[in-house]
């Protein structure tokens, strides 16, 4: 029999539960199953893209590295050869100087005094090797000349003398074998003969003492004696080279071009030789000290380009200039290929920082292109 009525019709459509538990149960359920089937699927799509990505990750090789480090430079302590009391410091901290600047002046008083005294020796022991060299003058040979004929002419007196003594002791000695002369008469002859011939032997000596002398004037100074004084004037030029040098030591200059970066005295202070003064740090040649593990190490070529990159955003250019042999902060012994993973290399990318924008001590991060190695070509 068909049922005509469209009401029931309609009802008969709907899912119309036996009893008022049953329906519940089964709705619920149908609802349970769905949800848990919908997460299932979410769940299976996310997974799906992360397999993918890290897929293509491993399949494009890494061309480069990003290390940390930080920023270096030289820096020079500036000290003076010779100490003293500062009495001009011309630089600040933070000033930029050029390579001969003066930064500092020490006292000089007592190293000019001592040089005027060196100057004075040596212009005493300049005018005794003139005197050397010109050698004897006209009027003390002249002099020289007639001391000796002074000395021949004693010699010739006292010559004269001891012949008279020597008759008269001939004499009496022949009165005195006549028996017409006395014993006194004889001794006393004979002590004027012992006289007369001691006069005689020291006028010789006058003689040949004035001829010597006239010889020495005549012949000129010995070779030896002129490089003795010629000697003296050389130490004496040596000394005043050696205070003129403290002279200009007493200037202290900068040895390199760089910033003032630290102040070590004050004027006034006295400060002993070769102690530091003021620190120069030369930042316009800069570079980067970072470290790259063991694995990158083999990829890297020292000349190569690389970016540092500051905190600020600046990404300066530059040139890897130095590649370490050993490694640091490692163990000694290293046996497996993680352990090996862990060492780290220095590396030193240069960079030209005339524009100051990197500072020492900054840290910073460097890109390192790494070259193809055998399986990635």
């Amino acid at each position: 029999m068909l049922d005509t009525d469209p009401k029931q019709s309609k009802a008969r459509g709907r899912f119309q539960p036996a009893s008022a538990g049953a329906p519940a149960v089964v709705h619920a359920g149908f609802r349970t199953v769905t949800t848990a089937v919908r997460g299932a699927l979410m769940a299976a799509m996310s997974v799906v893209p992360m397999v993918l990505s890290t897929a293509c990750a491993d399949a494009v090789p890494r061309d480069r590295a990003r290390v940390s480090g930080q920023v270096e430079a030289t820096s020079v302590r500036v000290a003076g050869e010779v100490g003293g009391r500062i009495v001009e410091l011309s630089v600040a901290e933070g000033d930029r100087v050029r390579q001969g600047d003066v930064v500092v002046r020490l006292a000089t008083e007592e190293v000019e005094l001592v040089l005027r005294r060196a100057t004075a020796e040596r212009d005493q022991a300049a005018a005794q090797l003139s005197l050397l060299r010109a050698g004897a003058r006209e009027e003390d040979v002249r002099q020289a000349e007639a001391q000796l004929d002074g000395a021949r002419a004693d010699t010739r007196a006292v010559q004269a003398e001891l012949a008279s003594a020597e008759a008269d002791l001939d004499r009496f000695e022949t009165l005195l074998e006549a028996n017409s002369g006395s014993r006194k008469q004889r001794d006393d002859a004979r002590t004027r003969r012992d006289v007369a011939e001691q006069r005689v032997q020291a006028a010789r000596e006058r003689e040949r003492a004035a001829s010597e002398a006239l010889e020495k004037l005549r012949a000129g100074p010995r070779p030896q004696e002129i490089d003795a004084a010629r000697a003296r004037v050389a130490a004496a030029e040596a000394q005043m080279a050696s205070f003129r040098k403290s002279l200009d030591d007493a200037v202290v200059r900068s040895p390199v071009d760089g910033i003032v970066t630290e102040k070590l005295a004050e004027p006034g202070e006295v400060v002993a030789p070769r102690v530091a003064l003021l620190i120069v740090t030369d930042l316009d040649r800069a570079w980067a000290d970072v470290f790259v593990s063991e694995p990158d190490v083999p990829r890297l070529r020292v000349g190569q380009e690389a970016t540092v990159h500051t905190d600020a955003g600046d990404a300066i250019p530059g040139t890897v200039t130095f590649v370490s042999s050993k490694a640091e902060f490692t163990p000694r012994n290293v046996q497996t290929v993680e352990e090996r993973s862990t060492l780290v290399y220095r590396v030193k990318v240069s960079v030209d920082n005339r524009e100051g924008i990197l500072k020492e001590g900054m840290p910073i991060e460097a890109e390192l292109p790494l070259q193809a190695v055998a399986n990635e070509q």
